[in-house]
This record gives C-alpha cells, sequence and structure tokens, in this order.
C-alpha cells in the first residue's frame, strides 16, 4: 500500500503500458483510469476528481507539454507528470520551469515514479499549519478551493500572475503564497509599477551603478537583488511602460539583469508574482503589453472573486476587522446591530474588501456606541458610494483630463499639445491611444 494513495489519471497511446502502469500502480493502493488520447483525458477532467495527472510526451495531435498547459489553465494546482521515450535534459528543464511536477523517462523505473507520486501527493494537501495564510480571512468554499491550489503552486518555483478586480486582496496572496514557498525564509519585496515615474521605475527594478545619472551619487541595489532568494511582487503590472516589458523579459529569461549605467551583469533567483486589475488580453491587443512577456508571467493565474461573490465572508470580515480597528483605536465596541449586518452583507461592494475595510473604520470612528447602529452602516456606505481610487487610478484619471485640456488648448493639433506637454509628438500619440482620445473629436468640440 502506497503511503498516501491517489486517484490518477494516465494517457498514453501505448495500450501496453497504459496496462502495466495500471496494473502496477493499483497493486500500490492508487486507483488508476486510463485513456489514450489527451482529449479523452481533458473531457475525464472536466467531469472527475483527480489527484495527479501522468502524461506521454509525444503523442498524435496534443503533446504531453500542450495537454499540461490546457490543464493549468483549468485545473490549476493539479500536479502532472511527463514520461517520455525522447527525454533530454532540455527537455525536462523545459518543462519543470513551466511547472510540471515530474519528468520521467521510460523505461519507467519504479522507484523513481513512487518516489514522484508521492512527492507529488504531498504538494496535494494543504499544510496541517495554517500560519501561511493566516491574514486571509475566509469561510467561502470559492476563496476555500483558491487557497488550496495556491498552496500547492507557492511550492512550485513557477511565474505566477495574479488577477481580479482592484481592493480583492491580490497583495495579501503574494504575500501568503511567499509564506507557502520554499523561499519563506527568504525576503518578500513588491513594487507598484503604476506608482513609480516612469524615468526611475528602472532604477527602482535593476538598481544602477554610481554616477548613471544627475543625482545617482551611490551605487543603488535594485529589487530584483533586494529580493535575491525570495520573492517579487510586481503589482498593477498591466501599468509597466512597453520598453521596460522587453527588459524585464530579458532579465526574465537570462535569470540576470543589469543595473543602470553598469557593464556588468549579475545572476538573479527571484520567483516573480504580478498582479493586476486590467485585462491583459485586451492590452496585448492594444499594443500596451507584449505577448511574450505575459506568457512568461502567467506560466499560472490564480483569480480572485470580487466580495459579492463570496458574500459569505463579509460578516466574518467585518467581525475581525471591527475587532481589530477597535483595538488600535483603544474603542470599546463590540459588534454590527443585526440590520447593521444584514445591510453590510447585501451590499454590492464595488470596492470590495478595500472598501469594506474603509466602511468599518469609518464606522469605529464616529460610532458613540459600544454596538454600531444601522444608521452608521448606512452614512459610511453612501459616503463610500466613491471607491478611494488607487494611486494608478488616479494618475490614469489625472492623466486622460491632462491630456484633454492640452489638446483643447491646442485646438485639436496634436504637435502643439505635445510642446505644451514638454513630450514629443510620438509618446503623445501612445498616451491618447492609452485613454482612448482623439484629437479630431476634441478639434471639433472647440468648433
Amino acid at each position: 500500500m502506497a503511503a498516501t494513495s491517489a486517484r490518477i489519471l494516465i494517457v498514453d497511446d501505448d495500450p501496453s503500458l497504459l496496462r502495466l502502469l495500471s496494473l502496477r500502480l493499483e497493486a500500490e493502493g492508487h486507483e488508476v483510469v486510463a485513456v489514450d488520447e489527451p482529449e479523452k483525458a481533458l473531457r475525464k477532467l472536466e467531469d472527475e476528481s483527480f489527484d495527479l495527472l501522468m502524461s506521454d510526451l509525444r503523442m498524435p495531435g496534443m503533446n504531453g507539454m500542450a495537454l499540461f498547459d490546457e490543464v493549468s489553465r483549468k485545473h490549476t494546482g493539479l500536479p502532472v507528470i511527463i514520461m517520455t521515450a525522447h527525454g533530454s535534459i532540455a527537455e525536462a528543464v523545459t518543462a519543470t520551469q513551466r511547472g510540471v511536477h515530474g519528468f520521467i523517462t521510460k523505461p519507467i523505473d519504479h522507484d523513481e515514479l513512487r518516489q514522484t507520486i508521492q512527492s507529488a501527493m504531498n504538494l496535494s494537501h494543504v499544510s496541517a499549519s495554517p500560519s501561511w495564510r493566516e491574514e486571509i480571512i475566509t469561510r467561502s468554499s470559492l476563496m476555500e478551493s483558491l487557497l488550496e491550489q495556491t498552496y500547492r503552486i507557492a511550492q512550485r518555483n513557477v511565474s505566477i500572475l495574479l488577477t481580479g478586480a482592484s481592493g480583492t486582496g491580490k497583495e495579501l496572496l503574494a504575500r501568503a503564497i511567499h509564506k507557502a514557498s520554499p523561499r519563506a525564509s527568504g525576503p518578500f519585496v513588491g513594487i507598484n509599477c503604476g506608482a513609480i515615474p516612469e524615468n526611475l521605475l528602472e532604477s527602482e527594478l535593476f538598481g544602477h551603478a554610481k554616477g548613471a545619472f544627475t543625482g545617482a551619487v551611490h551605487e543603488h541595489k535594485g529589487l530584483f537583488l533586494q529580493a535575491d532568494k525570495g520573492t517579487l511582487l510586481l503589482d498593477e503590472i498591466g501599468d509597466m511602460p512597453v520598453h521596460l516589458q522587453v527588459k524585464l523579459l530579458r532579465a526574465l529569461q537570462e535569470q540576470k539583469i543589469r543595473p543602470v549605467g553598469s557593464s556588468q551583469h549579475i545572476d538573479i533567483n527571484v520567483r516573480v508574482i504580478s498582479a493586476t486589475h486590467k485585462d491583459l488580453n485586451q492590452c496585448m491587443k492594444d499594443g500596451q503589453f507584449r505577448e511574450d512577456l505575459y506568457y512568461r508571467l502567467n506560466v499560472v493565474n490564480l483569480h480572485l472573486p470580487s466580495l459579492s461573490e463570496r458574500a459569505e465572508d463579509i460578516p466574518v470580515l467585518a467581525r475581525h476587522l471591527l475587532k481589530t480597528s477597535a483595538e488600535r483605536h483603544e474603542i470599546k465596541i463590540s459588534r454590527f446591530s443585526d440590520d447593521a449586518m444584514q445591510m453590510l452583507t447585501t451590499s454590492d461592494w464595488p470596492g470590495n474588501v478595500r472598501q469594506l475595510v474603509n466602511v468599518v473604520e469609518q464606522c469605529v470612528a464616529l460610532t458613540q456606541s459600544p454596538v454600531i447602529a444601522l444608521h452608521m452602516v448606512e452614512q459610511a456606505l453612501s459616503e463610500s458610494n466613491y471607491v478611494w481610487p488607487t494611486l494608478t487610478e488616479a494618475r490614469d484619471a489625472f492623466e486622460r483630463q491632462y491630456l484633454q485640456k492640452v489638446l483643447k488648448m491646442a485646438d485639436g493639433n496634436v504637435t502643439r499639445a505635445a510642446e505644451f506637454a514638454g513630450r514629443n509628438r510620438t509618446d503623445l500619440h501612445k498616451l491618447l491611444k492609452k485613454h482612448e482620445l482623439n484629437a479630431a473629436d476634441i478639434k471639433a468640440q472647440n468648433d
């Protein structure tokens, strides 16, 4: 009997190997389902639950890595073992970098297979210690499923893209991934790519040499080096300028960086997590985000649900936030009234958890009673209908208004508007495209 029995799906176009593997694994105590085509495996995964997928690498039609890519998108966190009679070190390295758990060459050594399966199964169960996720408050089945996937993925040294609306807790999940990973003892470093001026972002990421530019009086270690042996969070990655996307892609491909003003390349050892509330597929279509960088960052995608999708979490979150806020302000507040809690639970929360935090903070700051009444929540909610924007959102709004005003001043003449803005004509055209502004429309409004 195996140390941990598993339900295993095997796909291989060799029927004799399927029979042999099935017999061996069933003798070990595993439950095995065997199919001879990747498409059949995908259909099985849609209808049934498995702990592990084993796939041949070379098969007619869809190969093992293409199957893995499809499984990664639709069944995040399911461990995959690739088998091949044509194995090579290069293929194994590529496969493991992309997130494949194990790469086994044929003829299959049974002891090696047993160890690889056991290793995969060790990732299939969320750690008994909840410390890695202690900051994430939830009782939602949707969130629990996401956290189970998160723990599995955290064990693998792959790049992760976190998506979801603003305020859903992407940075919190990134910190949890770091704590659950083998890099937990290393640093966690984060940067908001939309909050740093474009001319400083490269230096912040890659560092700079002394004298690299005016004001560079000291050598500066960039965030990649500060995060060495740890995790780097690139928040709002969708706001990174395209020319820097090229340099980021090169750094990730080569695992080396070159500080601004230096001729030396430096090796890096960093796990990159990216986050965005933007639709990067649309950004790629608009030419604002590089497709090759997208696939480099999006080895695994974890999508955070909106607060309205996990409404059962609102009461537990509200009580937790109330307790911590009251303790911080040293105020004796015990709870929300029943009707106040009902209003919290049934609200839309366009600003998600961030908006809930603001509402609870306002209630705690203004209440004179140990029980927060309905009217306090109504007041806080009405004032938070305007959801406080992130720095990136505020900057984008200002930039759009500024461009509209400059174009009006220039009567729709892009060259003159560029002179007013202190930018070249090409840069201004890119900004106009980003904000979907048309100079001719502005000129028509003036006329």
